[in-house]
């Protein structure tokens, strides 16, 4: 049996104008090893919050969470690039942290006892959606501008890391064998 398909013409008519899409990428980090309560408590702070100050936060906050999700939020920044999304208009509109599996372990108590050891796991998902307007920032991130004291400072350490480096394995640093007087006499004693 064969099947034809006829075209009919169709009148054109004028589409009304079309709204732009709103393009969003969510990641995921699955099996981390810190309870979820934990990271429920940086992933609260970056909620619905634009990205350049979610990023700002999370390396400022000094909890040991912050950095998997932060690692985490600059991964959903690559991939909006990969889309070709806008990354001044984005905002972090969706984050979760779910349960994952429990690590069971146990440990071995006093009488022959054991008693169990929960593991808990947690999955973290950020979406990260355009909005209409660019959002505007209230973090600014300045160059650090090095002074030349600092640049000289630099410098010297440099030469004596490279001095340290010729260094025979035996032979002591040039301070220490010019040492003089009462110092010298001092530590040349064995015991004092």
């Amino acid at each position: 049996m064969e099947s034809t398909t006829t075209k009919t013409p169709v009148a054109e008519t004028k589409a009304p104008a079309e709204k732009k899409e709103i393009k969003s990428t969510t990641v995921r980090l699955r099996h981390l090893r810190i309870a979820p309560r934990k990271v429920r408590l940086v992933i609260d702070l970056i909620r619905n919050m634009p990205l350049n100050e979610a990023e700002a936060q999370l390396t400022i906050i000094n909890k040991r969470s912050s950095q998997p999700v932060l690692k985490l939020l600059r991964s959903g920044i690559a991939s909006a690039k990969e889309k070709e999304m806008d990354i001044s208009s984005l905002i972090v509109s969706e984050a979760r942290v779910d349960k994952g599996p429990i690590l069971k372990r146990w440990m071995p108590r006093a009488m022959g006892r054991a008693t169990p050891i929960h593991k808990i796991t947690s999955h973290i998902s950020i979406t990260l959606q355009e909005t209409q307007k660019s959002v505007s920032s209230r973090f600014v991130t300045q160059t650090v501008v090095k002074t030349k004291k600092e640049e000289k400072k630099e410098q010297k350490h440099d030469q004596e890391h490279e001095e340290e480096k010729k260094r025979a394995p035996g032979e002591l640093p040039k301070q220490a064998s010019e040492k003089k007087g009462l110092a010298r006499k001092l530590f040349r004693r064995k015991n004092v």
